[in-house]
């Protein structure tokens, strides 16, 4: 159940600290932390002609499209991740270097490894492992498992229960605050926080903004987010925190489960009247009865259409993200939850992976003699491809039905934005005539004056300001048929057979049309467009009977394929081709894979150079003095503040089992055995803490912390710094206090006195 103590390789020797080596290892680290908690970005100036330079090279290359002069024609399509806008004139061009959670603690590393503080012992440790933590096991095994789940996610399911449970809860605000509480609860225990915080986020966002009554929806998300945190410290599979701490010492999923589960659930009964009550206890967050928007019979009747299909919603994102269009909006955020999509193969064939993978884990883990036997990535692994194969498999199935829905979605959004475009120029042209009228009142203009022909303005106007294309349109006594067919090929008056021209898309719209190459036109009409044609076209109509049409001569020119721009086809194929496989692919938490590497590397290095036994020593002091009592307050009082200070609760959990290990190392040197008790209660109490220190005073405390925040604020629901904490202080306060005096009682019944035995 257990770790040995033998396989154990820490050193005592705390007088190394005096070198600069160590020192500086310890500044390195707070610093690194302290950059985590507060990231920012570092302005790194270089000449212009430098960046030139290196745009035109990737231009030869073929790697990006060649760069055009913003001096003349305004943004380049070809940006500069992280520059910020600025003079095209100036010499100087910034660079936005991000200094985040990804790249401080990389960076630390490097400068380390560069001063030679740090060498081949702490990268291989802090990568493959030692003292029985082995990050690449982990990595792998949370990576595979975090597929599996957020498929399931893919398919709808949680949206879809959620669903259910808001009908079930009906307009009964604390009945349906209490189904959701416990919804989340029961799954994020099998399937961890992650999926939770990707559908449950966005449910409740839009949950809360159709209600009339629901002021603010600080109470519906702050609990959500703080039950998902405490369900997913019940299994290990369901945060990664549990599996570096089940592996440091070598418990069995099976014991971690049937230790943790009674201090949990008593936690997450007596937090809910907490927060029903005291916390929340006002009618403008969870009203008595809440007041929900009806959807149309026209809308439930529509068949929900699957999210992860590119422009599937039509410009139904694009309306969700105008913040002006509240009205449009709230009927868009009714229908994602009262018409959810729901793909019941993959929902059905997902669940049953997972609870196949789940009990293969635990009864194998149960069955080992050692909680290390087999890397527990066996059976997550081969899981985690027959899911992959099942999406891409179902995928191909529909890939007519998807890439149609994805392509009428796209011209849908395409000309409704230039329909936007169109109405945004006759405002623009109708004040300019009001602005005209008011400085020479005696002009013939008459202000506000309906145009008998809207096409007609909006045409010269688009003319007068992106030279290169001559439009004609028709007098006022035209027929209106010939305006309504602009767009189709027969309408283009070309220099080249028609056969040469390709990629034009046809619209019933005159706007459509007239808009639709606006924005990569330019004023030199030599140039080329964004489709690579050359667009001119003659002021004069000599035929009479044409002047109903308008005269478009078009060159095209044969558009450059780069690498950026095959990357970005074959994305988009993908998305309309293997949906599912796609979104999944693209919700993957990457960014946790070189930030838990660069932290098992840097609390290595404070092993190596002596600082983690100086901890262990004066964790060892505490606990003399404190008992097993003092073991749970301490450790669960460390563990939450260093998930805020200490590289979020992936950090705190590497450091604090580094220290226990050492703190064992300590009691095997002076003949001293700890007590079963208190040493257990240390090590679950710590277990405690890294999980819902997740909700306590500051995003970065977890990684779930930062993808809620950012989910939030895609649904213009934006969460001050000072208000998570203030809100999260009384419910972590009163979540640990639950746990840890649970958790004392359990282990003063359950542990003995007698020494512990490795």
């Amino acid at each position: 159940m257990a770790e040995n103590l033998h396989d154990i390789d820490i050193d005592l020797n705390t007088d190394i600290i005096r070198e600069w080596h160590s020192i500086v290892t310890l500044i390195v680290f707070v610093l690194t932390n302290i950059v985590v908690l507060f990231p920012f970005h570092i302005p790194i100036p270089f000449p212009r002609s430098f960046k030139n330079g290196i745009l035109d090279g990737l231009s030869t290359l073929r790697v990006i499209s060649p760069r055009e002069d913003r001096s003349r024609d305004g943004p380049s399509p070809v940006a500069v991740p992280g520059e910020e806008p600025q003079d095209e004139t100036s010499y100087w061009v910034k660079l936005q270097f991000p200094m985040n959670f990804v790249t401080a603690p990389l960076i630390a590393d490097l400068f380390l490894l560069a001063i030679k503080a740090i060498g081949r012992a702490e990268v291989y440790g802090g990568t493959i492992g030692a003292n029985n933590i082995s990050p690449i096991d982990i990595m792998a095994f949370f990576i595979t498992l975090a597929y599996i789940a957020i498929s399931i996610d893919a398919s709808g399911l949680i949206r879809y229960l959620a669903f259910k449970v808001l009908q079930k809860g009906g307009k009964y605000g604390h009945r349906l605050f209490f189904y959701l509480y416990a919804f989340f609860f029961s799954l994020g225990t099998f399937i961890g926080n992650d999926p939770i915080i990707l559908s449950g986020t966005a449910f409740l966002a839009y949950m809360t903004r159709v209600s009339s009554n629901i002021v603010h929806p600080r109470a519906w998300i702050f609990a959500q987010f703080a039950i998902a945190n405490i369900a997913s410290a019940i299994l290990v599979s369901s945060n990664p925190t549990n599996l570096v701490l089940a592996g440091a010492f070598g418990i069995k999923f099976i014991y971690y489960t049937a230790n943790m589960i009674v201090p949990v659930v008593v936690t997450a009964i007596v937090l809910f009247p907490f927060l029903l009550y005291i916390v929340f206890a006002d009618e403008s967050l969870i009203p008595l009865s809440i007041q929900m928007h009806e959807l149309s019979e026209e809308a439930r009747a529509r068949t929900p259409v699957n999210p992860n299909i590119p422009n599937a919603r039509r410009d139904a994102e694009e309306a969700e993200n105008d913040p002006e269009n509240s009205e449009q909006e709230r009927l868009l955020s009714l229908e994602e939850i009262m018409n959810p999509f729901l793909d019941k193969g993959g929902a059905g064939f997902g669940a049953l992976i997972m609870a196949a993978t789940l009990i293969t884990l635990l009864a194998l883990n149960a069955a080992s003699q050692t909680s290390n036997e087999h890397p527990v990535f066996y059976v997550t692994l081969p899981a985690a491809f027959v899911v992959f194969c099942w999406d891409v498999a179902f995928g191909w199935l529909h890939r007519k039905e998807t890439r149609k829905i994805a392509r009428d979605g796209r011209l849908e959004v395409e000309r409704a934005r230039e329909e936007r475009r169109a109405g945004q120029l006759e405002e623009a042209e109708r004040a300019a005539r009001n602005e005209n009228w008011q400085s020479n009142p005696q002009s013939d203009t008459v202000p506000d004056q309906p145009q008998t022909d809207s096409t007609e303005s909006s045409a010269h106007d688009f003319n007068h300001n992106n030279g290169g294309i001559d439009i004609h349109t028709s007098p006022p006594n035209a027929s209106t048929e010939n305006e309504n067919t602009i767009g189709t090929a027969a309408d283009f008056t070309t220099t080249l057979d028609q056969d040469k021209i390709e990629d034009f898309r046809p619209s019933t719209s005159a706007k459509s049309t007239l808009f639709e190459n606006q924005e990569p036109i330019r004023e030199d009409s030599s140039k080329p467009s964004e489709t690579g044609a050359v667009l001119s076209a003659d002021l004069t109509q000599t035929d009479p009977e044409k002047q109903h049409q308008i005269r478009v001569t078009v060159n095209p020119r044969p558009k450059r394929a780069t690498l950026v721009s095959l990357l970005a086809d074959f994305y988009r194929w993908s998305q309309e081709t293997f949906p599912t496989a796609t979104a999944v692919a693209g919700h993957l938490p990457y960014a946790l894979v070189p930030f838990a590497f660069s932290m098992f590397v840097l609390v290595q290095a404070l092993v190596t150079k002596g600082w983690v036994p100086v901890f262990a020593y004066g964790w060892d002091h505490w606990v003399e003095k404190t008992g097993t009592v003092g073991s749970v307050g301490g450790m669960g009082f460390l563990s939450v503040l260093l998930c805020n200070f200490a590289g979020t609760n992936i950090g705190t959990t590497i450091l604090l089992s580094r220290v226990i290990q050492a703190w064992q190392k300590i009691h095997e040197a002076n003949g001293i055995p700890i007590s079963d008790r208190t040493f257990w209660a240390a090590v679950y109490s710590m277990a405690l803490g890294v999980n819902f220190g997740a909700f306590s005073t500051a995003f970065s405390a977890s990684l779930a912390g930062l993808l809620w925040r950012d989910i939030l604020a895609r649904k213009h629901i934006h969460v001050k710094r000072a208000d998570f904490a203030r809100v999260n202080l009384p419910i972590i306060t009163i979540a640990m206090a639950v746990g840890c005096t649970v958790l004392i009682g359990e282990v003063y019944i359950m542990r003995p006195t007698t020494p512990y035995e490795t």
